[in-house]
């Protein structure tokens, strides 16, 4: 049997049952608790060196920092000049799953920085983690404008674009979700860890299935801007996950399984992905898959054992990767990011 922490993850997945959300509620997790948690977590310790990065304390920290530093993109460079063609093409169910979920993702980009801003980049005290925290809040504020722009840009009708803008008000599905995420904001008796853990499920799992539509567009060689710009975003949320694992390795108590909640209510509703030709159960069996993959990036075993049914997903993934950084190589030489981090004097360096 998985513990709690495991069951947490696994009810954030794709299942035919509806999506309800229940308040989150920890009927042993009091202020003393949370209190003695930033006692003993360094992550969360009054840190009065806090204001100044050097000398590095958390090296594994301050490189995925580095990381995402040298993976910055503007949406200047998503060339959506083909794009309308292929729209006018796409069938209305195509055109329909996807404006949904262009609309998912503007809301719930919003939803992840106002956690980032309201709560963990105030809670946690390292500025190596700081500085990560400073960088996503950018990112996911490209992302924004990703897909507003990618709104704006297929959606003639002003009163469709107004109604795809407030997805979370006109929506009942992001609603649902986007009310889940924002308990977690809200919440004052969930221990850091436990939350880290819901918002690594949050661009872990909720976004991934919607990930895989979009590449599966690729496939199809249709929307070259959509995909482009899906490709740099699923990479950044990537990165963000992998923080947010690589945090949840330095808490000292993790959630045990007395203090994390089974979400039991709370199911991930099946996209409605043969809209768009996909075959659900795999899209189901790619969702197990990778809340997985997160189970195990956790520290956890895995529960559903379920192999990648979209090897697109890994070759599409590994192209995008290449492309990025062939057109950035130059960049990347001339201003030295990621390059000898530890400032150390080389003689092997490139000229």
């Amino acid at each position: 049997m998985p513990n709690k922490l495991g069951l947490l993850l696994l009810v954030i997945c794709i299942s035919d049952r509806p999506l309800t959300c229940e308040k989150n509620e920890h009927k042993d997790t009091d202020q003393n608790s949370i209190a003695e948690e930033k006692s003993v977590e360094p992550l969360l310790r009054e840190n009065p060196r806090r204001f100044v990065i050097f000398p590095i304390q958390y090296p594994d920290i301050w490189k995925m920092y580095k990381q995402a530093q040298a993976s910055f993109w503007t949406v200047e460079e998503v060339d959506l000049s083909k794009d309308l063609a292929h729209w006018d093409r796409l069938k209305p169910d195509e055109k329909h799953f996807i404006s949904h979920v262009l609309a998912f993702f503007a809301a719930s980009d919003g939803i992840v920085n106002e956690n980032l801003v309201e709560r963990f980049s105030q809670e946690v005290q390292l500025p190596e983690a700081r500085f990560f925290y400073g960088f996503q809040i950018l990112i996911e504020n490209i992302h924004s404008e990703m897909y507003s722009l990618l709104i704006n840009t297929y959606i003639r009708d002003s009163k469709e674009r107004e109604y795809l803008f407030n997805a979370i008000q006109t929506m009942a599905c992001v609603r649902r979700k986007a009310a889940w995420a924002l308990q977690w904001i809200s919440d004052k008796k969930s221990t850091f860890g436990e939350r880290l853990v819901a918002f690594a499920a949050v661009e872990g799992i909720f976004f991934s299935g919607s990930f895989a539509a979009i590449y599966w567009l690729k496939k199809r060689g249709l929307m070259p801007g959509l995909t482009y710009s899906n490709e740099l975003i699923s990479r950044d949320e990537g990165l963000h996950c992998n923080f947010a694992c690589l945090l949840f390795s330095h808490i000292v108590k993790k959630p045990s399984e007395d203090r994390v909640r089974t979400l039991s209510e709370f199911l991930m509703e099946a996209l409605p992905v043969d809209l768009i030709g996909m075959n659900s159960a795999l899209m189901k069996q790619y969702i197990e898959f990778v809340a997985d993959r997160l189970l195990v990036d956790l520290g956890l075993d895995k529960v559903y054992l379920s192999e990648n049914p979209f090897d697109f997903m890994e070759s599409i993934s590994l192209e995008g990767k290449t492309n990025f950084f062939e057109k950035r190589v130059a960049e990347y030489q001339r201003f030295g990011v990621m390059s000898n981090m530890d400032c150390e004097f080389t003689l092997d360096a490139d000229f």
